[in-house]
């Protein structure tokens, strides 16, 4: 680690360096116990490419297994809950709320989720989870129809809020 680095705040380097890093360069939790609480949120995007067949069914007369949409839109709101569960230095915050917004395009289910909280640090991570989670459950409502179904474009679109201010992709 340069000499310059160690010298900063543990896991802080210039500007926007890694905060999960403490000066020996181990993964650490950062503590956000001095960070007032703000009014958080971010949304992130994905879609799950799939067969003209998957198309159809999910617009028509539905899925074998069933209502595949309602299914992901449930598995992305629990996977957000579970963000900590799953990513190892995540904090568990109170989510206020999580939208999970699914819809049928000529190629693909397009997924959105957008989560809030007012709490010491953003919510990107639960949105990507969400994101994820919903994406999953629709490769397993559709794979009897399409195994070859691709998950793909999972991105943070924007955040709102807390010390770093608001940011959306361009």
């Amino acid at each position: 680690m340069p000499e310059e680095a160690a010298r900063e705040a543990p896991g802080v380097a210039r500007g926007r360096g890694l905060t999960h890093l403490d000066e020996t360069g181990a993964a650490r939790m950062v503590d956000v116990s001095a960070k007032p609480t703000s009014a958080r949120a971010a949304r992130a995007s994905g879609r799950v490419l799939v067969s003209p067949e998957v198309v159809e069914l999910l617009r028509g007369r539905g899925m074998p297994k069933g209502d595949a949409l309602g299914v992901a839109r449930i598995a992305g709101i629990m996977g957000a809950k579970r963000t900590p569960d799953l990513v190892p230095l995540c904090h568990p915050i109170a989510i206020t709320g999580v939208d999970v917004e699914l819809a049928v395009a000529d190629d693909a289910v397009t997924i959105a989720a957008t989560v809030r909280t007012t709490d010491r640090t953003g919510v990107e991570m639960e949105a990507l989870t969400a994101v994820t989670t919903a994406a999953l459950a629709v490769v397993d409502m559709v794979k009897a129809v399409d195994p070859a179904a691709v998950i793909s474009d999972i991105r943070v679109d924007e955040k709102t809020g807390g010390k770093s201010g608001d940011w959306r992709r361009a």
